[in-house]
């Protein structure tokens, strides 16, 4: 008879918090705060939208030299959306990242019509979104790290980057960023259009939501990952 193999808890410091759970009651004595920060639109200015539809990939240098972001906020002004919620829902609505009962149609077609309208690209999901990632890493460079761990979805396996390495090049998939010294994570939901910061130090965190200008909310003790169909958003 084999023996059954049990994979260890991942290690939380690591790792996206689980669905259905409080965020903060999952990372609770690991980290002290989590900020979710959103993935922005993406506007082409001087390269083609159409690329974005096509075989080849945009890979992360060409997002940030030829595109801009397009907050949220913004796109509220444009769609007219009322609120984060309405545009998290029409997201996930849009990949079929909720049960039937909670999607929303219309805000799904509010948002690819205002996509298509004023010639923007909706974020992507389950990835650090390509046009921060370097602000970010920079960001986390300023507070005296040089070297980052770079993890799988569950850090089964995980690799010590140099930063400057990953910020002059385009190697990252899916992942979790970690510093070695379990104070900060950077981690994205596979089926989500936004990523968390997490913290033991809330000054640290403050410093690098202000530094990078990203656009978001701290969760509070009831924010899920499904926080905008479970009126946990601010």
């Amino acid at each position: 008879m084999e023996e059954r193999r049990v994979t260890p808890e991942p290690d939380r410091y690591a790792i996206c918090a689980r669905e259905d759970e409080s965020i903060k009651e999952y990372y609770k004595g690991v980290f002290e705060e989590v900020y979710i920060f959103f993935h922005p639109f993406i506007k082409p200015v001087t390269m083609d939208a159409d690329l974005f539809y096509g075989d080849e990939i945009v890979d992360k240098h060409q997002m940030i030299h030829h595109c801009e972001k397009v907050s949220w906020k913004q796109f509220m002004d444009l769609s007219g959306l009322n609120s984060y919620d309405e545009i998290d829902i029409g997201l996930r609505t849009r990949i079929l990242g909720l049960k039937k009962e909670l999607q929303d149609q219309k805000l799904a077609k509010v948002i690819d019509t205002t996509c298509e309208q004023h010639h923007l690209i909706p974020p992507d999901e389950g990835f650090l979104p390509d046009l921060i990632i370097n602000d970010l890493l920079a960001a986390i460079k300023k507070e005296s790290y040089d070297w980052i761990w770079v993890g799988n979805e569950f850090c089964t396996e995980r690799k010590l980057e140099y930063i400057d390495d990953l910020i002059s090049q385009d190697i990252l998939s899916r992942h979790n960023l970690f510093t070695h010294d379990q104070s900060i994570l950077i981690t994205t939901h596979w089926d989500s259009h936004f990523s968390m910061i997490c913290s033991d130090s809330k000054e640290k965190l403050e410093n690098i939501i202000q530094t990078c200008s990203l656009e978001g909310f701290y969760c509070d003790e009831k924010t899920e990952i499904y926080w905008s169909v479970r009126n946990g958003s601010k």
